[in-house]
């Protein structure tokens, strides 16, 4: 049976409850088209969350790699369309879960400046709305770890020429972080809901060999 390996991150910086921990888990073991789902939660840290990642591919040998984070303030799941060689925490005023800050440092000193995405996002996202969920694309991954380990991956799938596909989702927070006074007025979105989105991602993501070409309204403008 084919295999999904869905990974997520732990808290970090001003986070205490990660949604990207929490859908992950809620889709592991899940069989969706046909494919087993496997989670893994790996190292909010530079460079250790590509590691991580690499050997739980070499591991589960997935045909598709959907990896989750979170980004505060947006309001829908959005998919992520480029990952660029470029990492840069100190803009945010956090540091990575190792406590390491960058400023402008590459992921891949011989790298290319980007990578696509590799999943069909257009048709990820249409799944997504019509389960009932919002999500939206983006091409803006940030300079956190989410785009440093989006970048890791893809440059170690073209590098080694592996038959997987990979993509990014990024998840609003969940209600509870939402709710803490800092965060006041951001919108979230409950675990079941994400839960949803992603597996219907993940289906859309198997099902189409090739992305759609028909477009369709956005918001995120990014």
């Amino acid at each position: 049976m084919p295999k999904v390996l869905v990974t997520g991150f732990g808290p970090y910086a001003d986070t205490p409850t990660n949604p990207a921990q929490l859908a992950a888990e809620a889709v592991d073991g899940r069989v969706i088209a046909g494919a087993t789902v496997v989670a893994r939660i790996v190292p909010g840290a530079y460079f250790e969350s590509i590691a991580a990642t690499v050997a739980a591919v070499e591991e589960i040998q997935p045909e598709l790699l959907i990896m989750l984070g979170e980004f505060g303030g947006r309001a829908m799941i959005t998919v992520e369309r480029l990952a660029q060689n470029l990492n840069d925490c100190a803009r945010y005023g956090v540091a990575d879960t190792a406590g390491k800050v960058l400023s402008g440092e590459p992921t891949a000193v011989d790298g290319p400046v980007a990578y696509w995405a590799t999943t069909p996002n257009r048709a990820m996202v249409t799944a997504m709305r019509r389960a009932g969920v919002p999500a939206d694309l983006s091409d803006a991954a940030g300079t956190f770890v989410c785009n440093h380990l989006m970048y890791g991956m893809l440059h170690h799938i073209a590098r080694h020429d592996l038959p997987i596909r990979a993509g990014w989702l990024h998840l609003p927070y969940l209600p509870e972080v939402a709710a803490l006074d800092r965060n006041l007025g951001a919108p979230s979105m409950s675990v079941d809901t994400l839960a949803a989105g992603v597996s219907a991602g993940i289906e859309a993501a198997i099902t189409n060999d090739a992305d759609i070409s028909e477009p369709f309204p956005s918001r995120l403008q990014i």
